[in-house]
């Protein structure tokens, strides 16, 4: 009796319990955050008004009055309607807060840029990058 392929059965059956697991890889895409605040209505408007406003612009709502806020709010629904017809569409409103998210990303990528960029030389060098990514320990 040939014992070879009895021998391959137990050989696979005893590496593959003894093999390492693999781990899956989180294969989703993740979309930045349309703000840090968490969002919940009960306490505070926080959340809306940094995805609504985007987060410079919810800053300076903030230091408003409540006529002042209104008021700068019903500009601010007035370009969000875009057809001009006294209303504003969920599509009207899903395009803003998008824009509003864009010029957030945007910003943000500003700042970044002048954080890295020491010399101020609108390019940031290899030099530069490690030096702000992971401090002046690397040699």
């Amino acid at each position: 009796m040939d014992l070879l392929p009895l021998f391959l059965v137990v050989a696979l059956c005893v590496l593959q319990s003894s093999s390492k697991p693999m781990l899956k890889k989180d294969r989703v895409h993740h979309d930045t955050p349309l703000s840090n605040n968490e969002h919940n209505d009960e306490e505070n408007f926080n959340y809306d008004h940094e995805v609504f406003l985007g987060q410079e612009e919810a800053k300076t709502f903030d230091q408003l009055t409540p006529e002042e806020s209104k008021e700068r709010l019903g500009k601010i629904a007035e370009k969000i309607d875009e057809d001009h017809d006294g209303f504003v569409t969920a599509d009207e409103m899903k395009r803003w807060i998008k824009q509003a998210q864009k010029r957030w990303i945007y910003d943000d990528v500003e700042r970044q840029w002048q954080t890295h960029d020491h010399n101020s030389d609108a390019y940031v060098s290899w030099e530069e990058y490690k030096n702000a990514t992971y401090g002046y320990i690397l040699v």
